[in-house]
């Protein structure tokens, strides 16, 4: 009777260890195939982001001279502007630019929206706008820092002296060097205005592992 019952124990026991032990992989599945897919995605988009803004900064251009007009004389120019017609999209949010951190791997869009879930699908230019990016003076680019390798997840293992590689919607590509690397708590903005010598400046702000109430901010400068 004793051995029965212990029996009885032991098999629920191991049913909860098994049920146990399937949750814990199909979260695990899940979080991995959530991760490959977002990274991918992104990866494929900034692949093809270079050569699609350059191409149509180039198009511009001709679209520019054939618009070319002589009357009596005169040179005439018709030139339209139409904000972001020159602005990819990336899931449904304006494109800014795209970054490349080879050191850990990293490859997102820059977002211009600063919203909860424009920083649920990339990365994004905080401070002063995106138009601002690869321009002189300093740009600050927030991203999650999810614990598993997304988005700013891995800022943590970059050192002074790594390259950021940065392509804004204009064509434009600067090379960044890494030059300081700090903690500060999340109310910090002191370091946004810096002086930057004339040169395009990168901010990267994610929280820390340990808290969401602290920062770990990178200072990358235009070389």
């Amino acid at each position: 009777m004793f051995e029965s019952r212990y029996s009885k124990v032991l098999t629920i026991i191991l049913v909860i260890v098994i049920i146990a032990i399937v949750l814990l992989l199909g979260f695990l599945a899940f979080d991995y195939i959530r991760k490959y897919s977002t990274t991918k995605q992104a990866s494929d988009f900034v692949e093809t982001y270079q050569g699609d803004v350059t191409t149509g900064e180039q198009n511009n251009n001709t679209e520019a001279t054939e618009n070319l007009e002589i009357n009596d004389g005169e040179t005439e120019i018709n030139t339209t502007s139409s904000g972001n017609s020159s602005k990819k999209k990336y899931k449904g949010f304006t494109v800014v630019g795209t970054m490349k951190i080879p050191a850990i791997n990293l490859e997102y869009p820059i977002l211009e929206e600063v919203s909860t879930k424009s920083l649920e699908t990339a990365l994004v230019a905080l401070y002063p706008s995106g138009d601002n990016l690869n321009l002189p003076g300093n740009t600050v680019v927030i991203g999650h820092n999810y614990r598993n390798g997304l988005f700013f997840s891995n800022l943590k293992k970059l050192s002074n002296g790594a390259k950021i590689y940065v392509t804004d919607y204009r064509g434009t590509s600067i090379t960044y060097d890494i030059y300081n690397i700090f903690q500060t708590s999340q109310d910090d903005t002191s370091f946004y205005t810096r002086d930057t010598n004339g040169l395009a400046e990168l901010t990267l702000s994610t929280c820390t592992d340990s808290s969401n109430d602290q920062r770990t901010i990178i200072f990358a400068r235009q070389i």
